[in-house]
């Protein structure tokens, strides 16, 4: 029999466990004015012992997440060792009578053309990869304590992997030169009106791009915008608090910004149906606030760094005489006008995989065809991020079980902080799902959930969906990729300013 038969036949057999419990069935729920939270979730630990072994394989991926840097920098000590070891060797193979010692022999000095450990290495500092390694970790414990037939159940029944799917096609889609070339030409007649200066790029790029988010969703906007920033500001070096206070901006920026609709965010898309929240309720609630709230938060950090915009603009203006970039070749308007369109049905299908995947699949024969038009292809980045979103979702799936009571037992002020904190370490659309299992949640209850969990999505990078695709694209203008702890702090400015604006307004 062969392997896949095996696996199908073990799964079909195996017993499946009714798992993860519905938060129901907790003899608490209900009854948060009579049960405490720590008294909860202990009852809820004794009914099912499995919630803190997935909550701790959970905290161990989120301090993994702040382990990377680490890793990496391991990961190039070990490859500059290996690398050391080659050129000795071949020093040695050329000119033996050189070395002392006993007679060469082949198997001494014949290591692999690359490190294996350098490699795993840097397999354990990708952050992308993060969740899906401690993914692979959860399955194992989840298959010992529950058994195979359970964890197919999770997987194949549970978990809603549309968010990875979309992510990763909305996110080649607008990485390709038409939909660049399009959203530069629309960005670049505003930043005219600055005279196209780095600071008005800068401006304009951080202030526009999350706005757009709200009409082409916000993974789309977050690839736009990282793409357009890496050109016009990163590429030109700025010093490390200012990269940081960018990338900080734009997550948090990126976050609100899809909320003047009720399909472009993650967060927002699981709450919308549940609560029936219109286009209209969204603006009149969020998306108004939110636009203040970015223009404010951009503005003050324009003011704290505009010394360092001089420098920057002589760097570009330095770097435009040394030696002009040929112009790119301009993509005609059919082409553009068709992956506009391929856009647009991946907005209109963004909660049916198969649609999705269908359409991806129709655009990646397209961009074959057209392949002298699309520039550089990559698909190894969205990938990535659809990993670690997949990843995440796994993981998040099981963490209902204290998120829920937390909830349930907070005001509305408290409420709201509550879930900036929980978004920031946990994907910002769970804290959101899960309060939509809360019964007879209050107005203003649900406005203090859902504005947190977006004022929060700039905090970390698993803290919003489309945060993995920023951080991929701007990874390589940082010297050991984006610290966790950068970001967090590049971030806390903007996240105050935009609590203020859901909170005070």
């Amino acid at each position: 029999m062969q392997l896949p038969a095996v696996l199908v036949s073990l799964a079909s057999s195996a017993p499946v466990v009714d798992f993860p419990r519905s938060l129901s069935s907790y003899a608490d729920s209900g009854a948060a004015e009579n049960v405490g939270l720590i008294e909860a979730l202990a009852a809820r630990i004794q009914a099912e012992p499995f919630n803190l072994v997935a909550t701790v394989i959970f905290l161990l991926a989120i301090i993994h997440t702040f382990l990377t840097p680490r890793f990496r920098h391991w990961a190039h000590e070990v490859e500059e060792a290996h690398r050391k070891k080659l050129e000795a060797c071949k020093q040695r193979r050329e000119h033996p009578d050189t070395f002392d010692g006993s007679p060469h022999k082949e198997t001494d000095c014949n290591p692999d053309e690359v490190s294996f450990k350098g490699q795993v290495l840097h397999f354990f500092g990708e952050v992308e990869a993060v969740f899906g390694i401690w993914a692979a970790v959860l399955v194992a414990a989840m298959t010992i304590s529950k058994g195979w037939g359970t964890v197919v159940h999770y997987l194949g029944h549970h978990v809603n992997f549309t968010e990875p799917v979309f992510v990763v096609a909305i996110m080649a889609l607008a990485s390709t030169r038409p939909i660049l070339q399009l959203a530069e030409r629309f960005l670049r007649m505003i930043a005219a009106l600055g005279k196209n200066t780095v600071a008005a790029w800068w401006i304009t790029i951080l202030v526009m791009a999350p706005l757009l988010g709200s009409l082409i969703t916000e993974p789309a906007a977050m690839t736009i915008a990282a793409l357009l920033l890496a050109r016009q500001f990163y590429a030109l070096k700025p010093r490390t608090v200012f990269a940081y206070a960018t990338i900080g901006l734009l997550f948090v920026n990126v976050s609100v910004g899809g909320t003047l609709t009720n399909f472009a965010a993650p967060p927002i898309l699981m709450v919308a149906g549940p609560w029936d929240w219109s286009i209209a309720h969204m603006f009149t609630n969020f998306g108004w606030r939110a636009v203040i709230g970015i223009v404010v938060a951009t503005g003050f950090y324009y003011i704290v760094f505009r010394k360092q915009f001089a420098a920057l603009q002589r760097a570009r203006d330095n770097t435009s005489r040394a030696a002009s970039a040929p112009r790119e070749e301009r993509v005609p308007l059919w082409i553009t006008l068709v992956q506009i369109g391929f856009m647009a049905w991946m907005v209109a299908v963004s909660h049916y995989p198969p649609m999705i995947i269908g359409g991806f699949l129709f655009f990646l024969a397209f961009a074959q065809a057209t392949a002298h038009h699309q520039g550089k292809f990559d698909l190894k980045s969205p990938m990535l991020v659809g990993f670690f979103i997949a990843g995440l979702v796994i993981h998040g799936g099981l963490q209902g079980w204290w998120i829920e009571p937390v909830l349930a037992r907070l005001d509305a002020v408290p409420l709201f902080f509550s879930a900036i904190t929980l978004g920031a370490v946990n994907d910002n659309a769970a804290i959101t799902y899960l309060a939509t299992l809360v019964p007879d949640l209050q107005d203003n209850l649900k406005y203090a959930i859902v504005a947190g969990a977006v004022t929060g999505g700039g905090l970390t990078v698993i803290a919003n969906a489309p945060n993995p695709a920023g951080q991929s694209i701007l990874a390589r203008f940082f010297p050991d990729g984006v610290s966790p702890l950068g970001l967090c702090l590049g971030a806390l400015i903007p996240t105050a300013v935009l609590s203020a604006a859901f909170l005070l307004l």
